[in-house]
């Protein structure tokens, strides 16, 4: 965490480091499998960001499509969303069985709030049920609070309109890849995250020379 938040006083490339931020939670915070942030926009609009898995993808759209769940909770009203048993919570009777079905057990979101717009959450997804204890939160929120600081630096709305079309082409290539290997949609994204890491290139431009690849192709 010391690493991460060191990271924080300089420039930033705001795609990579809350990357950056969100493997570092799968990492470090006990319980925790996967991690995403969602970001609310000017248009009303909510957007995932840095995911660290396709599964973390998956159950934050799912939420904004049935308009409930503890990412949609925390980034809209609550400081804080959590629930024990996705299988068990009656709160989102809609979500829970379908978050179950992707293999996910328990998840809590943190809100945060960054100059001069900016709102949503950091995300974790637990695969197992109850795997969320007091230590696990205590670190997603000062994980939550770095990524409220990432966010602060990105005051323009061009540096997150670069996050967000990342996001968007690192999706595209994903349905490229898995495509064009047979693969579900966590391999393909960890076909993208071990190019990025032996080639030492960002994983975006790994994801922009798929995309441009195929374009070609089609032509």
């Amino acid at each position: 965490m010391t690493e991460v938040a060191a990271s924080l006083l300089v420039p930033i490339d705001l795609d990579e480091t809350l990357g950056r931020l969100t493997v570092s939670v799968t990492e470090t915070v006990p319980g925790v499998d996967y991690a995403s942030v969602s970001v609310t926009t000017r248009d009303g609009e909510i957007r995932t960001l840095a995911p660290t898995n396709a599964v973390a993808v998956e159950a934050d759209e799912l939420q904004y499509e049935l308009g409930e769940g503890p990412c949609l909770r925390a980034a809209l009203t609550d400081p804080v969303a959590e629930v024990d048993d996705l299988v068990t919570d009656l709160r989102w009777p809609s979500y829970g069985p379908k978050a179950a079905a992707l293999g996910l057990g328990s998840q809590v979101a943190f809100q945060f709030r960054a100059d001069p717009h900016v709102r949503g959450a950091l995300n974790l997804y637990a695969a197992q049920p109850h795997a969320i204890d007091a230590e696990s939160r205590q670190l997603g929120a000062m994980f939550a609070t770095l990524v409220a600081v990432a966010m602060g630096w990105a005051r323009h709305d061009e540096t997150l309109g670069d996050a967000l079309a990342s996001r968007t082409v690192i999706g595209q290539a994903i349905g490229i890849v898995m495509e064009r290997y047979r693969l579900d949609a966590d391999r393909a994204f960890g076909f993208l995250v071990r190019t990025s890491q032996s080639g030492n290139i960002k994983l975006r431009e790994v994801a922009e020379r798929i995309v441009a690849e195929a374009t070609r192709n089609a032509l």
